[in-house]
C-alpha cells in the first residue's frame, strides 16, 4: 500500500543555530516504511519542504523540515516503525527477530535489527543497595556479573567477568552504594573491602540456608549405616510366618564382579613386589587414581559398590516388596507378578521370574529394608516446621530416634532457620558455641565457615535485604543466551539486558 501525503506544519528551525526559516529553498518527495495496514506493508511518499538558513554565523545553509512522530533525519522507517523494530530485536534478537519481521510483513534484517540496539547509560551514582552476582556465558568456562538495584528491581550494569579487581574499579567509579547483597564468594568480598570498606554486606538468605542444607545431607550420608540398622531390627522385629528361609545370599556372578576380584589381585600382587602406583597403572592400563582405589578399599567394599552401582531397572522399587512376600511364603512369580502390577509395576514378568529365581538359589541378595534416602530427610529437616505431612512427621520421628547425630543436626538446623525467618543476627554466635559443643562434622565446619564472613552473615541474619531480586535477573539472562542460542557477543548480551530491565 501507498500512500501519498505533503508536509504542511508550522515552519521548522534551523537544528544547529534554531532560526526559523523564512524561505522556501526546495521541495521533495521521501519514501518512508511505515508500520503494515492489514496485513500489508505501508510506504509512505511524503513531500517535504527545504528552507534557508538566514544567519549569517551559521554553517548551515539550507535544512530540510521534520515531521513529529513521523520522521527522523536521514531514517528511511518511521519513529513508529523504528520503534517497533528496537522493541523486536531487545525481546528476540536477530535472526528470530528477522522471522518475526517477516512474518508481520517488515523487510528489515537481522543486522539491521541488531544495529538499533544501543546500551542505555549507566548512571554515575550507583544505587543505595546494590546486588551482585555472578551469570556463565558458558557454564564451567567463562563468567560474568550482574549488578542489581534492589530496591528497584532493575539491572544497572554488566562485567564482562567475575574477577575482584573489575568489581573493585567499578565501585570506586559509581559511589553511593551503602548496601551490598551478595551470594558467599570471596571474590565480591575482597573487592568490597578493598574499594568501599565503609559498605554493609549482606549475605544471602538463600546461600545460607543452601551451605547448611548440604552439612546436614552430608551427617545423613555418613549415619547411613545407622538408619539401615534400625531398619533392619524394625523387620526383624515383625512376626511372620516363615514357610520358606532363604538361603545365605552370595554375590552375583557377574562380570564386573570377576573384573574386580582379580583387578585387585593384579594390583596388590604388584604392590607386594615392590611396583609404584605410576609403575602399576602403566602397566595394567589403568588411572592412578583408580590404582589408588584398590590399594586402599577393601575387596568386600569394591564388591559391594560395583554391585550397587549398576543402573536400577523397573523392578528395583519393588525388590523389597518381592522379598517380604517370598519369605512369608508367596513363591509363585506369577502371583508376586501381578501384586506388584497392582502397586504400579509397568515390566515384563520375565524381570520378576528371574528376581525369585535368584532368591530360591541364593545368587541375588535379599532387599533390605527401605530407608529414606538422605536427600529426603534433610528436606523434611530444612521445612519451615508445620508443613510436614503427618506419615512425613513419623518418618523423620524414627530417623532421630535411630540416630543421635541426625537428631542434632536436625535441632540445630532448625535453630538456624528460626535465627533466619525472624531476624535474630545478634544470637549467631551463640548457635555457633551451641555447635562446637556437640555437632556432627559437616555442621561444625558450616558453622566455621560463617565465623570468615561473620558480619556479613549476621547482617544477613537481621536485615531484610536478600538476593533474590538478583537471583531473578540472573535466570532472566540465562533465558535470553537461549534466545540467542549462546552465540551473542558480550556487547550484545548486555545492551539486551540492560534494555530489558
Amino acid at each position: 500500500m501507498r500512500l501519498k501525503a505533503t508536509a504542511c506544519g508550522w515552519t521548522p528551525s534551523c537544528p544547529d543555530c534554531g532560526c526559523p526559516g523564512r524561505r522556501i529553498h526546495s521541495r521533495y518527495t521521501r519514501r518512508l516504511a511505515e508500520r503494515p495496514v492489514m496485513g500489508r506493508r505501508l510506504v509512505i511518499s511524503l513531500q517535504v519542504r527545504r528552507f534557508f538558513c538566514e544567519q549569517r554565523t551559521c554553517s548551515r545553509r539550507t535544512f530540510a523540515e521534520q515531521v513529529p512522530d513521523l520522521t527522523e533525519r536521514q531514517r528511511r522507517h518511521s519513529v513508529g516503525l523504528r520503534r517497533w523494530m528496537r522493541t523486536i530485536a531487545t525481546f528476540q534478537g536477530g535472526r528470530p527477530g528477522e522471522r518475526l519481521c517477516r512474518t508481520l510483513q517488515l523487510p528489515v534484517g537481522r543486522t539491521h535489527l541488531l544495529g538499533l540496539l544501543t546500551a542505555p547509560a549507566v548512571p554515575e551514582q550507583a544505587p543505595r543497595v546494590l546486588g551482585v552476582d555472578e551469570f556463565a556465558f558458558r557454564k564451567g568456562w567463562r563468567y560474568g556479573t550482574v549488578l542489581v538495584d534492589v530496591e528497584a528491581a532493575h539491572v544497572v550494569d554488566v562485567l564482562p567477568d567475575r574477577d575482584a579487581v573489575t568489581f573493585a574499579d567499578w565501585l570506586r567509579e559509581h559511589p553511593g552504594t551503602e548496601i551490598i547483597c551478595r551470594d558467599r564468594a570471596s571474590a565480591y568480598s575482597s573487592a568490597v573491602r578493598d574499594a568501599a570498606p565503609d559498605v554493609q554486606e549482606v549475605a544471602d538468605h538463600w546461600h545460607l540456608l543452601a551451605n547448611l542444607s548440604s552439612g546436614v545431607e552430608k551427617t545423613c550420608h555418613q549415619h547411613r549405616p545407622c538408619l539401615r540398622k534400625q531398619a533392619e531390627a524394625e523387620r526383624d522385629a515383625q512376626p511372620r510366618p516363615i514357610i520358606n528361609p532363604l538361603p545365605p545370599p552370595t554375590l552375583p556372578p557377574t562380570k564386573i564382579a570377576v573384573r574386580t576380584r582379580d583387578r585387585y589381585a593384579d594390583i596388590h600382587r604388584l604392590l607386594a613386589e615392590g611396583s609404584s602406583v605410576s609403575a602399576i597403572a602403566r602397566l595394567l592400563h589403568l588411572d592412578r587414581k583408580t590404582v589408588r582405589r584398590f590399594r586402599d578399599t577393601d575387596l568386600d567394599q569394591l564388591l559391594s559398590s560395583s554391585r550397587h552401582g549398576r543402573p536400577k531397572g523397573v523392578l528395583e522399587p519393588f525388590t523389597a516388596y518381592l522379598t517380604e512376600r517370598f519369605t512369608d511364603g508367596v513363591t509363585s512369580p506369577t502371583d508376586l507378578f501381578r501384586e506388584i502390577q497392582q502397586r504400579g509395576y509397568q515390566g515384563s514378568d520375565l524381570p520378576v521370574r528371574r528376581y525369585v529365581a535368584g532368591l530360591r538359589t541364593g545368587t541375588v541378595e535379599p532387599a533390605r529394608g527401605a530407608i529414606p534416602s538422605p536427600r529426603k530427610i534433610t528436606k523434611w529437616i530444612m521445612l519451615p516446621r508445620g508443613t510436614l505431612r503427618p506419615h512425613e512427621e513419623d518418618q523423620l520421628l524414627k530417623v532421630r530416634l535411630a540416630c543421635p547425630d541426625v537428631a542434632r543436626a536436625c535441632d540445630l538446623a532448625r535453630t538456624f532457620h528460626d535465627l533466619l525467618q525472624h531476624r535474630r543476627g545478634h544470637q549467631l554466635l551463640e548457635w555457633v558455641r551451641e555447635v562446637e559443643r556437640d555437632a556432627p562434622a559437616p555442621i561444625l565446619s558450616f558453622a566455621q565457615s560463617l565465623c570468615l564472613d561473620l558480619d556479613a552473615v549476621t547482617a544477613g541474619l537481621t536485615l531484610p535485604w536478600s538476593s533474590g531480586i538478583v537471583e531473578g535477573h540472573v535466570n532472566r539472562i540465562k533465558t535470553i543466551k537461549r534466545a540467542m542460542y549462546g552465540r551473542a557477543s558480550f556487547r550484545l548480551l548486555r545492551t539486551r539486558i540492560l534494555l530489558r530491565a
